[in-house]
């Protein structure tokens, strides 16, 4: 991982915490958050991603901010027009689960990723 002081880094922190919030107040306005619309745009594809691929989870049972991390990470590596190496997508988002999920988040995050990844031959 980069430093925490990455602007990279940040920007996804930044992002998380919208679709965080978002995920609660579904009306609230994300002027200036153009990835977080982005991201809420695919949100359908990218949900439905998530359930075929962490199966043993429904996605209403998933914390709403592993939820957050994991439409990121998958609409960095499936979405976005730039795209990062996936190594680099899946530590990024394996890191935000460190500081903010619980304890369990990280080895989610990073088993649905490698799943999807492994699926999408992305590798």
């Amino acid at each position: 991982m980069k430093k925490k002081s990455d602007p990279r880094h940040k920007a996804r922190v930044k992002t998380v915490k919208k679709l965080f919030e978002y995920s609660f107040h579904s009306n609230k306005d994300l002027k200036n958050f153009d990835q977080a619309k982005l991201i809420i745009q695919k949100q359908k594809q990218i949900d439905s991603l998530i359930k075929k691929n962490a199966t043993a989870w429904p996605i209403e049972q998933i914390a709403p901010m592993d939820l957050s991390i994991l439409r990121l990470a998958i609409w960095e590596l499936m979405y976005k027009t730039i795209k990062e190496p996936y190594k680099v997508v899946v530590d990024e988002a394996v890191e935000i689960a460190k500081e903010y999920g619980n304890e369990s988040s990280a080895g989610f995050i990073n088993g649905v990723l490698g799943t999807i990844i492994k699926s999408k031959k992305l590798n």
